[in-house]
């Protein structure tokens, strides 16, 4: 195994074995040899170095380190500061929160050990002074004695008050914390010391005690030394009765954990904010949410859930220093806009960040705010010589804390902001329960299809093309439906977009083909064989195998080619070129028919249009409902006829969509419309019902 420079472990560990012993050597007396100690950190510095890349990380082993320190006698301060630091330093770890883990492991298994060494001592001088109290008098000498030398030479801090606070005796470890001397100390109040911050229950404590009401409590408490700075600290007070067993003494044991308190401080610092922005981080905003939602009932809650458009371009094109410090300005211009009492700016990874808005007053609130981020964010940025202008899309959240769960309106947030940038960026968009269930029934209509195409759920309806100038069946259009077995019979409008964005639309636009193909044949055998019209969408036609699958159908069906349209939108096969356009033109070689399907709503470029391998032109049916009133002087009416002269001139057959009325029909006869389909012939149904048209 390696380190993640390349080194060797046994390099790694015997490195840091080295710098470690270098660091203890300087912190108090090494009880045993050089060499013995050498051997005993190499052991511990193997478990060190293999915690790096553990899965999972396991802290016992590591927090066993921590404790070993303690049971070597390595129990200053600086021990345990110099051990964190080095790992911090040299442990050779890339990934930052498993090192803050290491060091945090380190940490507890140290403070817990340093605290059982404490408190044995601690309860060692309990009982002296309860042997001083109940001996007899040459035992109380002796007790006093061995108290006295404790008391002197004790490591940590000892001091003895009256019931009035006053400080009668303090040892030389207590002074040194507070920067004062011993005989500074005696006949003071200890309330001087305490810290102004503190909360005034911490009192309750020793009015119990001199109450009589509480022998022993144990808190940690600041102090005040000499300069102002706090002491933080560990203190166990135990209460000294008369013989009367009234209240007449306090002992207290102050341990300094100042040092400790910083290192907890500085870890949760950085297990709560983000390296780079220095904004809190997901783990925080986590728990700043819970804690929201465990609010008063009538609280509100608020979410700007944002990301940055185009962030993504910046990095790939300028670098990732770029976008680094990119991501640093927005931090700072969120922080600046936003902070106040009851909000939270943090980053949630990658370009995304979340504005926690506690206690809102509505939605608006929530506007206004999104209103003023884009704004603040769309303001040009300088980085590196680069100006910068970015842009963000945000998801707006805002509910009462009793209508929802903190992981469902994350949820929601997310989705919000997946509709602010599907409708277009640069805006916000706020959660809507409605469009959120419209999106789930597509969610599920889109994982339900593989399923109903094979549970053979879908089914094809059938609309005859007819001949405008004598009214006979020319063709039909077949036209896919589904019978879902929940939301009832569904038309391609509902899902075939679904099936684009999917692919199934391969398999299911094949499937549909064949169908149509095999029912045209069974027609067949009546004596004539409609020509059948089958959509076709872009995606098929950018499939490498749909001409050989194609071919495939009209073998094993024996249709004859001639007899088969696709149709395809006017976008689609606008855009067709390179191997797209070579499939229409081999489908054409086979005698396949082609047709421009909604014709006159797309972009065409007639120049191109007469190049490619079409037969006819569908008219689309918002033309068609415009010749309802039957002039051939209205717009619409022009249009279709100039419509109708580029097809003929072409030599394309006309076809007219959605045909519902009489006056309509007669108007494109007289334009010279070929053919038509709508309701005014026929809905569309199932084979049965063209059956008629043929006999």
């Amino acid at each position: 195994m390696t380190g993640p420079t390349g080194t060797g472990r046994g390099d790694v560990i015997a490195a840091f074995t080295a710098a470690w012993a270098d660091v203890l050597a300087t912190t108090g007396y090494v009880a045993t040899g050089r060499a013995e100690l050498g051997a005993r950190l190499d052991a511990l510095a193997a478990v060190l170095v293999e915690a790096r890349c553990s899965e999972p990380f396991d802290p016992a082993p590591v927090e066993r380190v921590g404790e070993e320190l303690v049971g070597l006698r390595f129990i200053a301060a600086e021990a345990i500061a110099g051990t964190v630091r080095l790992i911090g330093t040299r442990l050779e770890c890339a990934d930052v929160e498993r090192l803050a883990a290491i060091q945090a492991a380190v940490t507890t298994g140290f403070v817990r050990a340093a605290q059982s060494r404490i408190y044995g001592e601690q309860e060692a001088l309990r009982r002296s002074a309860l042997e001083a109290r109940d001996g007899a008098e040459i035992a109380r000498r002796s007790s006093e004695a061995r108290f006295r030398a404790m008391f002197t030479s004790a490591a940590i801090g000892i001091g003895i008050t009256d019931t009035r606070g006053i400080l009668l005796d303090v040892n030389s470890a207590m002074a040194a914390m507070l920067d004062y001397g011993p005989e500074q100390l005696r006949d003071v109040n200890l309330v001087d010391f305490l810290h102004p911050d503190d909360p005034p229950e911490l009192r309750g404590y020793f009015n119990e005690m001199i109450a009589g009401e509480r022998d022993y409590y144990r808190i940690e408490r600041r102090f005040r030394k000499r300069d102002g700075s706090p002491l933080w600290t560990n203190v166990t007070v135990s209460l000294v009765r008369d013989q009367h067993g009234a209240p007449q003494y306090l002992v207290g044991m102050v341990e300094d954990n100042t040092e400790r308190h910083m290192l907890s401080e500085k870890l949760r610092h950085q297990a709560n904010h983000d390296h780079l922005t220095g904004l809190g981080n997901r783990a925080l905003f986590t728990e700043r949410l819970h804690a929201a939602f465990g609010g008063s009932p009538g609280q509100r809650v608020g979410l700007c859930y944002l990301d940055l458009d185009g962030f993504k371009a910046i990095n790939d094109t300028l670098g990732h220093v770029v976008g680094d410090q990119l991501l640093v300005e927005v931090g700072e211009r969120l922080d600046r806009l936003v902070s106040a009492p009851g909000r939270l700016v943090a980053r949630m990874g990658g370009d995304e960040f979340v504005v926690l808005v506690e206690h809102t007053t509505g939605m608006a609130e929530l506007v206004e705010l999104a209103e003023r981020i884009l704004a603040e964010i769309a303001k040009p940025v300088l980085v590196s010589g680069h100006r910068l202008t970015v842009s963000a899309s945000i998801g707006l959240v805002e509910r009462s804390v009793h209508d929802a769960s903190p992981a469902e309106t994350m949820r929601d947030a997310d989705v919000t902001l997946h509709w602010a940038k599907v409708d277009g960026k640069n805006r916000w968009a706020s959660y809507d329960p409605e469009r959120n269930a419209r999106e789930i029934a597509r969610i599920t209509l889109s994982n339900a299809m593989p399923a109903a195409l094979e549970r053979e759920e879908f089914y094809v309806d059938y609309q005859p093309i007819v001949s405008l100038a004598d009214g006979a069946l020319l063709g039909v259009e077949a036209l896919v439906r589904w019978a879902h077995p929940e939301f009832g019979r569904l038309g391609p409008d509902r899902f075939i977009g679904l099936a684009e964005e999917t692919g199934l639309i391969v398999p299911l636009g094949l499937w549909v083909l064949e169908t149509a193909c095999r029912q045209t044949m069974a027609w067949a055998r009546t004596g004539r064989t409609p020509i059948v019209s089958v959509n076709l969408a872009a995606r098929q036609v950018a499939e490498p195998g749909l001409v050989p699958a194609i071919a495939a159908i009209i073998e094993r069906v024996g249709i004859p080619p001639s007899s088969l349209q696709l149709e395809l939108t006017e976008s689609a096969i606008m855009g067709t070129t390179g191997e797209p356009l070579s499939a229409l033109r081999r489908l054409v070689d086979m005698n396949v028919r082609i047709a421009i399907d909604d014709f006159g709503t797309g972009y065409s470029n007639l120049a191109y249009l007469r190049h490619l391998p079409v037969h006819a032109l569908k008219i689309a049916g918002s033309f068609v409902e415009g010749l309802r009133a039957g002039s051939v002087e209205s717009v619409d009416a022009r249009i279709v006829t100039a419509l109708v002269s580029l097809a003929h001139t072409l030599k394309l057959d006309v076809i007219a969509e959605g045909v519902e009325t009489g006056e309509q029909a007669e108007l494109l006869r007289h334009i010279g419309a070929d053919s038509a389909q709508g309701w005014l012939f026929a809905k569309p149904g199932p084979p049965e019902d063209i059956e008629p048209w043929l006999t």
